[in-house]
């Protein structure tokens, strides 16, 4: 029998209708639809949230089908889940199934897919899956703070917070915007860090971006002691900004010579923005 055709699509952050056309068409037509689970038996999963909004489970062709993928750094836990995972994955394909793996923001970007690539690259290594990008935080994000990520001679990094924070110093200088996942659990940290740079100005914190729950703040002193896993912190430097425009050459920004940076964040709501 004919090996059935893996998918992959990344369904963005959280707003259906950010869904690209190709990723609408696929979830509707496949023969099986899977989702990671974090807790195993829920039948519950963001990425189906996310589908589901601009896919309604009763105009899918395919079925659903749920991966359990613990929440935990452990590899005697985490490495078995992913090769069941594989596993289960690969006996569809082997029935000719078509199989589309769905998972938030894009898969080539901190995502469950890269684990279950490797595992399934083992199993299978005739596998040629077919990858549909999606909208990232990285990209969410700065839609909602209205800053960009870079101009034309800027440079910007992408960091767990949880590293990041020890690096900062030295990322600032070779970065203009610095974006700081997972950043919820190292606020207070991150805080005082900035603080004693003199750059707290420069971070604007946003959670759940561009959903319902979205959260922004322009001062971290006002973000909620709690961790937020779809949490990010936009550092804006800009120090090479306006080089193409002939006003600025290279030079570093007013927050790392000791002043206040102008990084555009005055029209920035002070709490919380919605959904757009």
């Amino acid at each position: 029998m004919k090996l059935g055709t893996m998918y992959v699509i990344g369904v963005g952050t959280g707003d259906p209708e950010l869904l690209t056309l190709k990723a609408h068409r696929l979830l509707s037509t496949v023969d099986i639809v899977a989702f990671p689970e974090k807790d195993a038996g829920s039948n519950h999963s963001f990425a189906q949230q996310i589908a589901a909004g601009s896919v309604s489970p009763e105009s899918m062709k395919g079925e659903y089908l749920f991966l359990h993928f613990p929440m935990t750094r452990d590899p005697s836990i985490n490495v078995p889940a992913w090769r069941k995972a594989a596993v289960t994955i690969v006996e569809l394909l082997k029935q000719g199934k078509d199989v589309a793996f769905a998972t938030e923001g894009d898969p080539s970007v901190y995502s469950t897919w890269a684990y279950i690539q490797e595992e399934l690259t083992e199993l299978l290594p005739e596998l040629d899956p077919v990858i549909i990008p999606g909208i990232t935080s990285v990209t969410a994000i700065p839609s909602q703070t209205k800053i960009p990520l870079a101009d034309g001679q800027e440079r910007f990094c992408v960091v767990p917070a949880t590293w990041g924070i020890e690096c900062l110093e030295k990322l600032v200088e070779d970065f203009d915007t610095i974006m700081l996942i997972k950043a919820g659990r190292v606020i207070p940290k991150l805080i005082t860090q900035l603080e004693s740079m003199d750059m707290l100005d420069c971070a604007t914190y946003v959670s759940h971006a561009t959903t319902e729950k979205q959260e922004l703040y322009s001062d971290l002193r006002d973000v909620p002691n709690e961790n937020r896993y779809f949490s990010m912190v936009q550092l804006s430097v800009r120090a090479r900004r306006g080089v193409l425009r002939g006003t600025n050459e290279s030079k570093k920004c007013a927050v790392l010579d000791g002043g206040k940076a102008d990084s555009g964040k005055d029209s920035i709501d002070k709490t919380i923005a919605g959904k757009a």
